[in-house]
């Protein structure tokens, strides 16, 4: 338990856990070819992850090229569900192998949406690589699921290493729970 902002904050994945993880997704990530490989970090939640798993992905041996992309599934006047594109990569993904990064898989729908922005300019393949994934929140609709897991989350909201409440918590550098007031 630790307090932070006057909250108590139950750890789920500490920062030891978390590291250890990433050197192993990326062996994993390392592990299948690649054509021009372009690595594409999903904002705001994923930084903290994209860059550890970047880094890592350099010492198993690869060298992407790096691009960053905002999503948006609940914005000022859009229904839960609807999908909005607030910020676009630069570089053209035409032919290119393409690895979404993202900080949690909840329903799908983000994530569905990017990987299908993607496809349609050409992009030759996309994976996606998640810190957690949360399986009980996925869409029937959208039967989404993810190349490379971090670890499996349970149903709690999450904050810590890049995710937030409030835009609170991001510099947390474990994921946990708010369990209350201290």
């Amino acid at each position: 338990m630790q307090i932070v902002r006057g909250k108590r904050i139950e750890v789920l994945f500490p920062a030891s856990a978390i590291a250890r993880r990433n050197l192993e997704l990326a062996k994993e990530i390392a592990q299948r070819e690649y054509h021009d490989l372009l690595v594409i970090s999903v904002l705001k939640g994923s930084f903290i992850f994209a860059g550890d798993l970047i880094r890592a992905m350099h010492d198993a041996g690869l060298s992407p090229e790096v691009e960053f992309m905002m999503l948006s599934a609940y914005g000022a006047g859009t229904t839960a569900g609807e999908v909005k594109l607030l910020r676009d990569i630069d570089s053209d993904v035409r032919d290119r192998d393409v690895l979404l990064i993202d900080d949690i898989l909840e329903s799908g729908t983000t994530l569905t949406h990017a990987r299908r922005i993607l496809l349609d300019r050409g992009a030759r393949s996309v994976s996606i690589a998640v810190l957690l994934d949360k399986r009980t929140r996925r869409h029937a609709d959208t039967p989404l699921d993810a190349d490379f897991i971090g670890f499996e989350c349970p149903d709690h909201f999450v904050v810590g290493y890049g995710m937030d409440v409030g835009h609170a918590f991001r510099e947390l550098p474990y994921v946990g729970v708010v369990t209350g007031d201290a």
